[in-house]
Formats: C-alpha cells, structure tokens, sequence
C-alpha cells in the first residue's frame, strides 16, 4: 500500500563542489537503514569511479528512503533526489529540482557560499522550494560557525533558529535534519485520479534492460503494464515495469501521485527518452505537458580522433556505448588531413569534454587526440543566409561573408576582495565587460561579467583559481548570441594549412595566437634535411613566421686547399638539392606536436 501523500516528501540537496553533499547523503542511507552496513561504501550514490576519485557528482541520483518519527509513531517515505554540481549540468538540475517540494541547502562551515551554490538556489527559489538551510563540517578547526551562518542569513533571510549544524562525516545533526525535513518541507500535492502526469527527471542506461526512465509522478497513477506516451517526442510504449528507487530498483504494481520511482520500457536508445519531458497514458492522456522541457544543446565541440587510425571502428563503437549512458553527448563523423578519420563531438563544457576523454580511456581504452575546443557560431553571408559554424573550415571565405556571431554568457564570480583587481584584468583581457559588483558580506564579493564563451573554453577557470589561490567561485549561464569580428587562422608549414590547428579566433588577437602557435611548432618539431617555414595566416596575409633551419652536411670537408671554385660548386649542387627536396619533401606532424599545440593556452 503507497504512504498516503502526506506522509511523503520529496526533496534534493544544493551544494557546490566538495562541500559535503555525497557524504552528507551518506550519512542519511545509514541513519534510516537504507543500505545495510555490510553494503555500506563512502559516496555511496556516486556510481562510476571517476565521480570518486574528483569527488564530484556527474550523474544525479534518486533514492527513497523510510524515516519512523519517534515524536509520532508515523512512517514517512523521504525521495532524495541527487543534483549534479557542476555548471555544465545545469539542466539536469533544473529537472531535479522541478520534482521537489524542498531542498536541503548545504554550505561548507570553513568555505562559506560559492558561485555554484547561488545559481542552484535562485533555481529553487524560482521553483518555490522550501529551503531548510544545514551548515556543514562544523566539526572541523577551521569551521567559523558565526560568520557562515550570517552568511546563510543575509542570503535567504532566514532566521539564525532555523539553520541546521551538521557534519556529515561523524553524523553529528542528521536527527534534526531528519525531523526539519518533514516539519518544514511541504507534502506533495496531486490528484491520484486525474489523467497521469509524470516528469522525467534523470534516465540511465542497463546493458540487459535498455533504458531506465527515473520520474516523479504530479498526477494520476502509473500502473505496470500501462500503454504510455512521452508527450515531447510522441512516442508510445508500454510500463513493462514500474517500481521505486532504492540502492536497487523495487518493483511496484503501481505508483501514485506524488511519488518517485522508475520505468523501464525496453527502449535501447537513450536518446529517445529525453531529461524534462512527460509520461502520460495513452488511454486517457494529460491536455498538456509539464512545463520547462528543452532539448539539451551542446556548447562546446572537439575533434576526438584515434592516435591509430585502425581504430576508427572501436571509436565508434566506445563513443555509441558512451552515448547510451550519456543523452548529451553528440557526434558525428569527420575527417581531417592531419589526423585523418574521427569524430566532431558536441559537449555541455568542458568539465563534460574531460570526462567523456576520461571514460574513452579508463572504460573503452581509447586513447585519442582532442582538437582545440571551439563553440558555436553563427555566420551570415552577403546574401543574408544564415548557416551554423561547428568547425573553423565551415566559415565561408572573406569574399562572401557579411558577419559572424558568437555565443556571449553571463558569468558569476563569488571571491575576496582582494582578488578583485587580478580577476577584472583577467575578464576584460577576455573581452569581458562587468555589470555589476556586489558585496554579499564584508569578506564576499560577486562580481558579474558577460563574457564571449570561446574565451572561456581554454584556461579561463585555471587561471582565475590560480589568481585567486583557489578562492574564486565560478558559475555561468548562456544569454545570446552577438555580432563579432571573428577571423579564421590558418597555421602553415613551406605553403601547406594544416587544418587540424585551423582556429577562430577574435581579430584583435589574432596576431598574439598566431606568433605563439609558431613559437611553439618550432620547438615541437623535428629538423628535417631540408628548411621549414611555419606561418600563420589570416586569409591570404601572413601575421607571423618561424624558420626551423635545414640539418646540414659538410659536403666541402674533401677539399683540402685548392681553389676556392671547387668548394662553390659543391655548396652550389647541395644547394639545388636542397631546394628540389623542399618542394618534394612533407612535413610530418608527430602527434606530440599536436597534443602540446593544442595545450597552448
């Protein structure tokens, strides 16, 4: 028999990286039984290795856990639904948070607030969340327990009563989470007979039973065996099986509103269950769907192509398997001269670009080679066609083209004051402006800039941690595309493009990338018998040029004495040679090269 829905309460937790969240999880599995002791392991939600080791969540999380109140004698059933904290995953955030009534607010007792945290609450404010706020690792020396929690209160205007001290690694706090959850988060509200309505809010893929859809019923109820129907991408299938999420799936005969739990389906393809959308019935269908649905829209793209090109095929397989587990992941086939066969892949940012090289490598053991990171832009020619730019060789020529826009994103900077200057010359040196600058307490600044994105693709957030030594806190969201003086650069080698360094880039800085490209082909490659010039181009003017000198032989050293003609023909014959192999002769790239080009920045 389901709780009745008072009795349920469904919440998530909002922290930014590395406060507490997995542990804090933790330590509410242990505290209400839901994992045994026996199972027990640190992080217990995070799934895949790699989200141990950075100790990061990649992959948000469900699970439904029972509390008995001693005060009452009730049994309530808690759904904690895991939020990724990563900027690259805000969507699947939004989701998550759109399947709560209310979310634990977590700040680290020694950091204070942070960038990712903020973006993540406005989130839950704009869903009307009820907030409960839990400082975190109050254990700890370095804790300053008064002026984080004036912190929390200037942010959420709560009163000092209602945050919560916790530790998440001694379990010090979690009774009165426990007892703050149902006494402040409200139940869920929802019609068990109206027609069904159910929001997909995560799904994850298993090898034997295809794709697991995780949702959160708003009304009606989901039988098993139930025809039902994704209302974005109108398809039909039927509820082969409904259940509720523990640390293994339990099987249901249905689940009501209110509720979260899982479907499976037998769909093989994860694409076609898309994060935000709707499950109804097909027998008695919902008028309309939840609102906030979108296709996730990759930011970033890259080449990834194979080190041996005999693995092209097993690539491919790796990249298919990946996508399976990973809807956002894009890609499609590409060629390149230098590198020859692989694939342009599209990717939320860069966290996510690192993570999937990650996998490739520990899962499918693909090693590859990953070209420079570009974004999306928008060209428009002399005619007024508007056509999307992916990779730098999609640019039309010159000639042709009438203006280029680039995606811009406004970016949130949370740090001491004393960084501040370093952090402004960092964000205007990358054609940044700033809107605004506000002190959230005497030691916290935000600082807002709006910022072209491919500037901050590269380096942007290793050089602002490392200006700030760590204290900066970093978080994005996109806003428009605008019009941009973007050039193509082409790197040369004796006359020939190699396509594979071909970059966009600002023209103002154009000449700046280009000389430093050259400086750095120099010292990569190998001197051959003959002379190399390395050059950058933009359109038909060169801006930059490095010479790497011909090996040379002593061909005159037979001579000794005489007459000094002998030697001149000699050095003459060498001479012709030299030119005949030049025009003959290719230079080859070693791979090195490219990967350490490809680090420039």
């Amino acid at each position: 028999m389901a709780n009745p829905m008072d009795r349920i309460r469904n919440f998530c937790v909002i922290a930014h990286i590395d406060h507490g969240k997995s542990t804090l999880s933790d330590r509410l599995l242990e505290f209400t039984k839901t994992i045994s002791e026996r199972d027990m392991q640190s992080q217990a939600l995070d799934s895949m290795d790699i989200e141990r080791e950075r100790g990061i969540t990649i992959k948000s999380h469900a699970i439904q856990m029972y509390y008995d109140r001693p005060s009452d004698g009730q049994k309530y059933t808690f759904n904690l639904i895991d939020t990724p904290g990563h900027v690259d995953f805000s969507y699947e955030v939004s989701r998550s948070i759109a399947a709560c009534e209310g979310a634990l607010l977590l700040v680290d007792a020694s950091q204070g607030v942070q960038a990712q945290t903020i973006s993540n609450l406005y989130l839950a404010m704009e869903h009307d969340l009820e907030i409960i706020p839990i400082l975190n690792k109050v254990d700890m020396e370095s804790a300053m327990v008064e002026e984080m929690s004036d912190q929390i209160i200037d942010l959420i205007g709560c009163s000092k009563e209602d945050i919560v001290l916790a530790s998440g690694k001694t379990g010090l706090g979690v009774p009165d989470i426990m007892e703050a959850i149902v006494e402040r988060i409200p139940h869920p509200v929802g019609d068990a007979s109206a027609p069904l309505q159910a929001l997909i809010f995560d799904s994850v893929y298993n090898p034997f039973r295809g794709v697991i859809a995780y949702f959160r019923v708003l009304n009606g109820t989901l039988k098993k065996n139930d025809e039902i129907r994704f209302m974005n991408t109108h398809s039909d299938y039927v509820a082969n099986e409904v259940g509720i999420l523990q640390i293994k799936e339990i099987e249901q005969k249905q689940l009501q509103a209110g509720n979260v739990g899982y479907v499976i389906t037998g769909i093989k393809e994860s694409a076609l269950i898309k994060v935000g959308d709707t499950i109804t019935t097909v027998e008695n269908p919902a008028s309309e769907g939840i609102q906030g649905f979108e296709e996730v829209k990759p930011m970033v793209y890259a080449g990834i192509f194979p080190i041996d090109n005999d693995d092209f095929e097993d690539l491919r397989e790796s990249l298919e398997k990946l996508q399976l587990n990973d809807a956002s992941l894009t890609f499609e086939p590409e060629s390149s001269a230098a590198l020859g066969f692989g694939f342009r892949c599209g990717f939320l940012g860069m966290l996510h670009l690192e993570i999937i090289q990650e996998r490739l490598s520990r899962e499918y053991d693909q090693e590859v080679i990953t070209t420079v990171p570009n974004v999306n832009y928008y060209s428009y020619s002399t005619k007024g066609v508007k056509s999307h730019v992916r990779t730098p060789s999609d640019l039309l020529e010159s000639t042709q083209l009438d203006y280029v826009e680039e995606p811009y994103i406004s970016a949130q900077i949370i740090t001491m004051p004393e960084y501040i200057g370093q952090i402004m010359s960092l964000c205007l040196d990358k054609r940044g402006t700033l809107n605004k600058q506000t002190y959230l307490t005497q030691s916290r600044v935000e600082l807002t800039f709006e910022l072209p994105l491919a500037e901050i693709v590269f380096d942007f957030y290793d050089r602002l941690k490392s200006i700030s030594r760590g204290y900066a806190s970093f978080d994005y969201h996109m806003i428009d595309f605008r019009r941009s003086d973007l050039v193509k650069l082409d790197i040369r080698l004796n006359g020939e493009p190699v396509d594979a360094l071909t970059a966009l880039v600002h023209r103002t800085k154009a000449e700046y990338i280009g000389r430093k490209m050259c400086k750095k082909l120099k010292e990569l490659l190998p001197r051959q018998q003959f002379m190399i010039a390395i050059q950058a181009s933009v359109g038909a003017k060169i801006i930059a040029r490095e010479t790497i000198s011909a090996l040379r032989k002593d061909v005159t050293a037979k001579c000794y004495g005489g007459d000094i003609s002998r030697k001149r023909k000699l050095l003459e014959k060498q001479k012709k040679g030299k030119k005949k192999m030049r025009q003959i002769g290719n230079v080859e790239v070693p791979q090195k090269a490219f990967l350490d080009v490809l680090k420039l920045d």
